[in-house]
Protein backbone atom coordinates (compact mmCIF):
# COMPACT_ATOMS: atom_id res chain seq x y z
CA UNK A 1 0.00 0.00 0.00
CA UNK A 2 2.88 2.43 1.17
CA UNK A 3 4.31 1.82 -2.48
CA UNK A 4 1.10 2.27 -4.24
CA UNK A 5 1.00 5.67 -2.64
CA UNK A 6 4.34 6.38 -2.92
CA UNK A 7 3.90 5.82 -6.97
CA UNK A 8 1.08 7.86 -7.12
CA UNK A 9 2.73 11.08 -5.56
CA UNK A 10 5.45 10.59 -7.92
CA UNK A 11 3.19 10.53 -10.58
CA UNK A 12 1.35 13.44 -9.63
CA UNK A 13 4.80 15.39 -9.31
CA UNK A 14 5.41 14.16 -13.01
CA UNK A 15 2.12 15.29 -14.49
CA UNK A 16 2.51 18.67 -12.56
CA UNK A 17 5.64 19.63 -13.99
CA UNK A 18 4.10 18.17 -17.48
CA UNK A 19 1.56 20.59 -17.28
CA UNK A 20 4.13 23.55 -16.58
CA UNK A 21 6.34 22.42 -19.49
CA UNK A 22 3.16 22.54 -21.57
CA UNK A 23 1.64 25.80 -20.82
CA UNK A 24 5.31 27.23 -20.78
CA UNK A 25 5.21 25.95 -24.57
CA UNK A 26 2.52 27.76 -25.74
CA UNK A 27 3.47 31.73 -25.78
CA UNK A 28 1.68 33.91 -23.70
CA UNK A 29 2.65 35.03 -19.91
CA UNK A 30 4.00 31.29 -18.43
CA UNK A 31 7.06 31.56 -21.11
CA UNK A 32 10.31 33.71 -20.32
CA UNK A 33 12.35 36.24 -22.87
CA UNK A 34 16.27 35.24 -22.67
CA UNK A 35 17.48 38.16 -23.69
CA UNK A 36 19.65 38.95 -21.12
CA UNK A 37 21.81 36.20 -22.48
CA UNK A 38 21.83 37.71 -26.12
CA UNK A 39 25.17 39.27 -27.49
CA UNK A 40 23.25 40.32 -30.50
CA UNK A 41 19.86 42.06 -31.02
CA UNK A 42 17.83 38.77 -31.97
CA UNK A 43 15.30 39.45 -35.09
CA UNK A 44 12.63 36.46 -35.26
CA UNK A 45 10.41 34.92 -37.71
CA UNK A 46 7.75 32.46 -38.54
CA UNK A 47 7.25 30.92 -41.49
CA UNK A 48 6.47 28.41 -44.40
CA UNK A 49 10.25 27.10 -45.17
CA UNK A 50 8.87 23.97 -46.38
CA UNK A 51 5.63 22.86 -47.74
CA UNK A 52 3.18 24.25 -50.61
CA UNK A 53 3.85 28.16 -49.76
CA UNK A 54 7.63 27.94 -49.24
CA UNK A 55 8.50 29.90 -51.74
CA UNK A 56 7.21 32.55 -49.73
CA UNK A 57 8.81 31.64 -46.29
CA UNK A 58 12.26 31.28 -48.23
CA UNK A 59 12.03 35.05 -50.11
CA UNK A 60 11.18 36.40 -46.29
CA UNK A 61 14.13 34.46 -44.77
CA UNK A 62 16.48 35.39 -47.46
CA UNK A 63 15.32 38.74 -47.41
CA UNK A 64 15.54 39.60 -43.61
CA UNK A 65 19.11 37.86 -43.83
CA UNK A 66 19.98 40.34 -46.80
CA UNK A 67 18.71 43.36 -44.45
CA UNK A 68 20.67 42.23 -41.26
CA UNK A 69 23.79 41.30 -43.05
CA UNK A 70 23.91 44.99 -44.43
CA UNK A 71 22.53 46.78 -41.41
CA UNK A 72 25.31 44.81 -39.66
CA UNK A 73 28.12 45.40 -41.87
CA UNK A 74 26.83 49.18 -41.50
CA UNK A 75 27.57 49.54 -37.46
CA UNK A 76 24.49 47.58 -36.63
CA UNK A 77 22.13 49.74 -34.29
CA UNK A 78 24.76 51.86 -32.77
CA UNK A 79 27.57 49.41 -32.96
CA UNK A 80 25.10 46.25 -31.86
CA UNK A 81 24.50 43.38 -34.58
CA UNK A 82 21.81 41.61 -35.50
CA UNK A 83 21.15 38.00 -35.71
CA UNK A 84 18.26 36.47 -37.51
CA UNK A 85 16.14 33.39 -35.91
CA UNK A 86 14.08 31.65 -38.94
CA UNK A 87 11.09 28.72 -37.65
CA UNK A 88 9.63 26.92 -40.23
CA UNK A 89 5.33 26.92 -39.14
CA UNK A 90 4.77 25.06 -43.25
CA UNK A 91 1.70 27.34 -42.95
CA UNK A 92 0.18 25.52 -40.01
CA UNK A 93 -1.43 27.25 -37.18
CA UNK A 94 -1.28 23.95 -35.55
CA UNK A 95 2.93 25.08 -34.74
CA UNK A 96 2.63 28.56 -33.79
CA UNK A 97 2.26 28.02 -30.44
CA UNK A 98 5.56 25.68 -30.74
CA UNK A 99 7.75 28.58 -32.95
CA UNK A 100 6.44 31.33 -31.27
CA UNK A 101 7.82 29.70 -28.12
CA UNK A 102 10.80 29.17 -29.37
CA UNK A 103 11.58 32.64 -31.06
CA UNK A 104 10.29 34.26 -27.44
CA UNK A 105 12.14 31.80 -25.14
CA UNK A 106 15.02 32.22 -27.25
CA UNK A 107 15.98 35.95 -26.71
CA UNK A 108 13.91 37.48 -29.68
CA UNK A 109 13.45 41.50 -29.61
CA UNK A 110 12.19 42.11 -33.16
CA UNK A 111 9.63 40.02 -34.61
CA UNK A 112 8.48 39.70 -37.76
CA UNK A 113 5.10 37.86 -37.06
CA UNK A 114 4.58 35.31 -39.62
CA UNK A 115 4.17 35.03 -43.47
CA UNK A 116 0.71 33.92 -43.82
CA UNK A 117 -2.43 35.02 -42.21
CA UNK A 118 -3.68 31.46 -40.54
CA UNK A 119 -0.66 31.38 -38.06
CA UNK A 120 -0.03 35.37 -38.09
CA UNK A 121 -3.50 35.05 -36.20
CA UNK A 122 -2.46 32.80 -33.42
CA UNK A 123 1.13 34.08 -33.59
CA UNK A 124 -0.78 38.04 -32.54
CA UNK A 125 -2.14 36.64 -29.72
CA UNK A 126 0.62 34.83 -27.52
CA UNK A 127 2.80 38.40 -29.23
CA UNK A 128 -0.35 40.59 -27.40
CA UNK A 129 -0.84 38.51 -24.32
CA UNK A 130 3.28 39.21 -24.13
CA UNK A 131 3.35 42.54 -24.81
CA UNK A 132 5.41 42.24 -28.00
CA UNK A 133 5.42 44.46 -31.20
CA UNK A 134 5.58 42.63 -34.37
CA UNK A 135 5.62 44.34 -38.07
CA UNK A 136 4.70 41.53 -39.93
CA UNK A 137 5.83 41.50 -43.82
CA UNK A 138 3.14 39.49 -45.53
CA UNK A 139 -0.20 37.58 -42.82
CA UNK A 140 -2.57 40.42 -44.50
CA UNK A 141 -5.76 39.27 -42.78
CA UNK A 142 -7.65 41.95 -41.02
CA UNK A 143 -7.31 40.34 -37.97
CA UNK A 144 -3.37 40.52 -38.13
CA UNK A 145 -3.02 44.41 -37.06
CA UNK A 146 -3.52 45.97 -33.77
CA UNK A 147 -3.06 48.88 -32.16
CA UNK A 148 -1.57 47.40 -29.42
CA UNK A 149 1.37 46.07 -31.02
CA UNK A 150 0.29 44.12 -34.17
CA UNK A 151 1.74 46.38 -37.41
CA UNK A 152 1.70 44.92 -41.25
CA UNK A 153 3.98 46.08 -43.86
CA UNK A 154 1.52 44.32 -46.38
CA UNK A 155 -2.49 45.74 -47.04
CA UNK A 156 -4.69 44.31 -45.54
CA UNK A 157 -7.11 41.91 -47.14
CA UNK A 158 -9.77 44.20 -47.11
CA UNK A 159 -7.59 46.65 -48.79
CA UNK A 160 -6.57 44.61 -51.32
CA UNK A 161 -9.61 43.40 -52.19
CA UNK A 162 -11.59 47.36 -52.28
CA UNK A 163 -7.94 49.16 -54.62
CA UNK A 164 -8.62 46.56 -56.67
CA UNK A 165 -12.21 46.85 -57.45
CA UNK A 166 -11.59 50.80 -57.31
CA UNK A 167 -8.61 51.36 -58.83
CA UNK A 168 -8.67 49.20 -61.49
CA UNK A 169 -11.87 47.32 -62.23
CA UNK A 170 -14.33 50.86 -61.73
CA UNK A 171 -12.17 52.77 -64.09
CA UNK A 172 -10.26 49.70 -66.29
CA UNK A 173 -12.40 47.50 -66.69
CA UNK A 174 -16.17 49.31 -67.49
CA UNK A 175 -18.24 46.81 -69.38
CA UNK A 176 -16.48 43.36 -68.84
CA UNK A 177 -18.09 40.95 -67.93
CA UNK A 178 -16.53 40.19 -64.05
CA UNK A 179 -15.93 36.34 -62.37
CA UNK A 180 -14.09 35.84 -59.31
CA UNK A 181 -12.28 31.98 -58.70
CA UNK A 182 -12.04 32.03 -55.05
CA UNK A 183 -11.57 29.12 -52.17
CA UNK A 184 -14.38 28.93 -49.48
CA UNK A 185 -12.92 27.89 -46.92
CA UNK A 186 -9.90 30.26 -46.38
CA UNK A 187 -10.76 33.40 -44.21
CA UNK A 188 -7.76 34.96 -47.09
CA UNK A 189 -9.58 34.19 -50.34
CA UNK A 190 -12.93 34.99 -48.72
CA UNK A 191 -11.76 38.41 -47.05
CA UNK A 192 -10.27 39.81 -50.22
CA UNK A 193 -13.70 38.69 -52.51
CA UNK A 194 -16.28 39.73 -50.35
CA UNK A 195 -14.56 43.35 -50.13
CA UNK A 196 -14.06 43.16 -53.44
CA UNK A 197 -17.65 42.75 -54.09
CA UNK A 198 -18.64 45.08 -52.04
CA UNK A 199 -16.42 47.50 -53.96
CA UNK A 200 -17.43 46.73 -57.34
CA UNK A 201 -19.31 49.52 -59.17
CA UNK A 202 -23.40 48.09 -59.65
CA UNK A 203 -22.60 48.42 -63.72
CA UNK A 204 -21.21 45.24 -63.48
CA UNK A 205 -24.36 43.64 -61.97
CA UNK A 206 -23.41 40.70 -60.34
CA UNK A 207 -20.18 39.05 -60.71
CA UNK A 208 -19.95 35.15 -61.67
CA UNK A 209 -18.44 33.27 -58.70
CA UNK A 210 -16.89 30.03 -59.04
CA UNK A 211 -15.22 28.48 -55.71
CA UNK A 212 -13.40 25.37 -54.19
CA UNK A 213 -12.28 23.84 -51.13
CA UNK A 214 -9.67 21.85 -49.33
CA UNK A 215 -6.63 20.90 -51.61
CA UNK A 216 -8.68 21.04 -55.04
CA UNK A 217 -6.79 20.67 -58.11
CA UNK A 218 -8.94 19.41 -60.67
CA UNK A 219 -11.36 22.84 -61.78
CA UNK A 220 -13.35 21.30 -64.46
CA UNK A 221 -16.27 22.76 -63.27
CA UNK A 222 -15.40 25.41 -62.11
CA UNK A 223 -13.96 26.32 -65.77
CA UNK A 224 -17.30 25.83 -66.77
CA UNK A 225 -18.91 28.21 -64.77
CA UNK A 226 -16.33 30.91 -65.79
CA UNK A 227 -14.96 30.37 -69.41
CA UNK A 228 -17.19 33.51 -71.16
CA UNK A 229 -15.97 35.79 -69.12
CA UNK A 230 -13.55 38.83 -69.55
CA UNK A 231 -11.65 39.30 -66.59
CA UNK A 232 -11.37 36.89 -63.25
CA UNK A 233 -10.64 37.68 -60.46
CA UNK A 234 -8.81 35.01 -58.93
CA UNK A 235 -8.01 35.88 -54.57
CA UNK A 236 -6.03 33.35 -54.26
CA UNK A 237 -2.37 31.75 -54.01
CA UNK A 238 -0.01 31.02 -56.39
CA UNK A 239 -0.30 26.86 -56.93
CA UNK A 240 -4.07 26.59 -57.31
CA UNK A 241 -4.34 29.48 -59.91
CA UNK A 242 -1.54 27.80 -61.88
CA UNK A 243 -3.25 24.68 -61.89
CA UNK A 244 -6.70 26.69 -62.77
CA UNK A 245 -5.32 28.50 -65.92
CA UNK A 246 -3.26 25.22 -67.12
CA UNK A 247 -6.76 23.61 -67.27
CA UNK A 248 -7.88 26.58 -68.88
CA UNK A 249 -6.10 27.90 -71.51
CA UNK A 250 -8.10 26.36 -74.11
CA UNK A 251 -11.08 27.24 -72.81
CA UNK A 252 -11.02 30.49 -71.13
CA UNK A 253 -11.68 33.36 -73.73
CA UNK A 254 -7.86 34.27 -74.89
CA UNK A 255 -7.96 37.93 -74.31
CA UNK A 256 -9.43 37.27 -70.76
CA UNK A 257 -7.82 38.73 -68.03
CA UNK A 258 -6.67 36.73 -64.96
CA UNK A 259 -6.06 39.11 -61.73
CA UNK A 260 -4.93 37.96 -58.62
CA UNK A 261 -3.55 40.05 -55.11
CA UNK A 262 -0.40 39.10 -53.47
CA UNK A 263 -0.94 35.31 -53.36
CA UNK A 264 -0.31 35.53 -56.89
CA UNK A 265 3.62 36.98 -55.99
CA UNK A 266 5.33 33.92 -57.42
CA UNK A 267 3.35 32.65 -59.98
CA UNK A 268 5.70 33.13 -63.02
CA UNK A 269 8.61 30.55 -61.39
CA UNK A 270 6.24 27.63 -59.97
CA UNK A 271 7.85 24.29 -60.65
CA UNK A 272 6.08 22.55 -64.12
CA UNK A 273 4.02 25.95 -64.86
CA UNK A 274 5.06 27.84 -67.84
CA UNK A 275 3.61 31.07 -67.47
CA UNK A 276 4.45 31.86 -71.49
CA UNK A 277 1.86 29.44 -72.44
CA UNK A 278 -0.83 30.77 -71.12
CA UNK A 279 -2.40 33.17 -73.68
CA UNK A 280 -4.52 35.10 -71.45
CA UNK A 281 -3.33 38.55 -69.42
CA UNK A 282 -1.96 37.45 -65.81
CA UNK A 283 -2.08 40.67 -62.99
CA UNK A 284 -1.70 41.39 -59.81
CA UNK A 285 -2.10 44.01 -57.33
CA UNK A 286 1.53 44.30 -55.59
CA UNK A 287 3.09 47.20 -53.63
CA UNK A 288 6.85 45.69 -55.43
CA UNK A 289 7.71 45.98 -58.66
CA UNK A 290 9.93 42.77 -59.01
CA UNK A 291 11.01 43.75 -62.62
CA UNK A 292 12.25 47.14 -61.63
CA UNK A 293 15.58 47.83 -63.74
CA UNK A 294 16.58 51.11 -61.78
CA UNK A 295 15.55 52.75 -58.78
CA UNK A 296 15.47 51.41 -55.31
CA UNK A 297 13.01 48.28 -56.36
CA UNK A 298 16.20 47.38 -58.98
CA UNK A 299 19.02 47.92 -56.34
CA UNK A 300 17.18 45.22 -54.16
CA UNK A 301 16.73 43.11 -56.56
CA UNK A 302 20.31 43.35 -57.25
CA UNK A 303 21.84 42.42 -53.87
CA UNK A 304 19.06 39.79 -53.52
CA UNK A 305 20.18 37.94 -56.72
CA UNK A 306 23.51 38.13 -56.17
CA UNK A 307 22.86 36.29 -52.12
CA UNK A 308 20.61 34.30 -53.72
CA UNK A 309 20.96 33.42 -57.24
CA UNK A 310 18.65 30.73 -56.68
CA UNK A 311 16.10 31.46 -54.71
CA UNK A 312 12.78 32.94 -54.96
CA UNK A 313 12.16 36.40 -55.59
CA UNK A 314 8.70 38.03 -54.57
CA UNK A 315 7.24 40.93 -53.12
CA UNK A 316 6.83 38.78 -49.89
CA UNK A 317 10.77 39.23 -49.53
CA UNK A 318 11.07 43.13 -50.39
CA UNK A 319 8.19 43.61 -47.28
CA UNK A 320 10.60 41.60 -45.06
CA UNK A 321 13.78 43.80 -46.20
CA UNK A 322 12.00 46.55 -45.61
CA UNK A 323 10.29 45.52 -42.17
CA UNK A 324 13.67 44.67 -41.05
CA UNK A 325 15.27 48.07 -42.04
CA UNK A 326 11.55 49.57 -40.79
CA UNK A 327 12.17 48.23 -37.16
CA UNK A 328 15.83 49.48 -37.26
CA UNK A 329 15.56 53.02 -38.51
CA UNK A 330 12.35 53.41 -35.54
CA UNK A 331 14.75 52.45 -33.29
CA UNK A 332 17.51 54.63 -34.19
CA UNK A 333 15.02 57.65 -34.68
CA UNK A 334 13.61 57.02 -30.99
CA UNK A 335 17.21 58.21 -29.40
CA UNK A 336 16.74 55.55 -26.69
CA UNK A 337 20.20 53.90 -25.98
CA UNK A 338 19.90 50.12 -27.64
CA UNK A 339 21.47 47.50 -26.21
CA UNK A 340 22.09 43.24 -27.05
CA UNK A 341 20.51 42.44 -23.95
CA UNK A 342 17.50 44.22 -23.50
CA UNK A 343 14.49 42.82 -23.35
CA UNK A 344 11.76 42.32 -25.87
CA UNK A 345 9.17 44.33 -24.14
CA UNK A 346 10.94 47.26 -23.74
CA UNK A 347 12.14 47.16 -27.75
CA UNK A 348 8.59 46.55 -28.56
CA UNK A 349 7.42 49.88 -26.19
CA UNK A 350 10.05 52.17 -28.25
CA UNK A 351 8.81 50.44 -31.38
CA UNK A 352 5.70 50.92 -30.94
CA UNK A 353 5.80 54.59 -29.76
CA UNK A 354 7.42 55.41 -33.21
CA UNK A 355 4.96 53.27 -35.35
CA UNK A 356 2.12 55.44 -33.77
CA UNK A 357 4.19 58.60 -33.80
CA UNK A 358 4.95 61.01 -36.49
CA UNK A 359 7.65 57.88 -37.98
CA UNK A 360 8.06 57.74 -42.21
CA UNK A 361 10.27 54.85 -43.56
CA UNK A 362 11.68 54.84 -46.71
CA UNK A 363 11.66 51.70 -48.51
CA UNK A 364 11.57 50.08 -51.49
CA UNK A 365 8.30 48.94 -51.54
CA UNK A 366 5.61 51.21 -52.24
CA UNK A 367 5.27 53.58 -55.21
CA UNK A 368 9.02 54.62 -56.06
CA UNK A 369 8.83 57.94 -57.95
CA UNK A 370 11.97 59.39 -59.45
CA UNK A 371 14.36 56.60 -58.21
CA UNK A 372 13.63 57.77 -54.98
CA UNK A 373 12.91 55.40 -51.95
CA UNK A 374 8.80 55.00 -51.17
CA UNK A 375 6.78 57.01 -48.24
CA UNK A 376 5.39 54.46 -45.81
CA UNK A 377 3.46 55.17 -42.69
CA UNK A 378 1.38 53.33 -40.30
CA UNK A 379 -2.14 53.88 -39.15
CA UNK A 380 -2.97 53.38 -35.13
CA UNK A 381 -4.12 50.41 -35.98
CA UNK A 382 -1.47 48.99 -37.23
CA UNK A 383 -2.18 48.83 -41.14
CA UNK A 384 0.10 50.39 -43.58
CA UNK A 385 -0.16 53.44 -45.57
CA UNK A 386 1.50 53.54 -49.43
CA UNK A 387 0.66 53.05 -52.81
CA UNK A 388 -0.21 50.33 -54.36
CA UNK A 389 0.65 49.26 -57.94
CA UNK A 390 -1.08 46.64 -60.63
CA UNK A 391 1.87 44.49 -61.75
CA UNK A 392 1.40 42.33 -65.26
CA UNK A 393 3.57 39.15 -64.53
CA UNK A 394 2.46 37.87 -68.68
CA UNK A 395 0.34 39.56 -71.44
CA UNK A 396 0.55 37.49 -74.46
Amino acid sequence: MKLRKSLALILAVVLCFGMVAVMSSCGGTEATNYAENNTKIKVGISGPLTGGTAMYGIAVKNSAQLAIDEINKAGGINGVQLELVAVDDKHDSTLVSTTYTTLYEGGCQLFLGTVTTGPGIQFKDYALEDGIFFLTPSASGDDIPSGDGGFQMCFTDSNQGTVAAEQYFNTEYVGKKVGIFYKADDDYSVGIKNNFVEALDDSFGKPVEASFTGDAAMFDTQISILKDCDIIFMPIYYTPASQFMKQAATKVKTDAIYFGCDGFDGIDAVDGFDISSISQEVSYLSHFDSTATSGPAADYIAAYKKAYPDAPLNQFGAAAYDCVYAMVDALKASGEEITATMSAQDISEILLDEFKGDFVFHGVTGECVNGQKSNISWNDDGTVVKDAVKYVVSKD
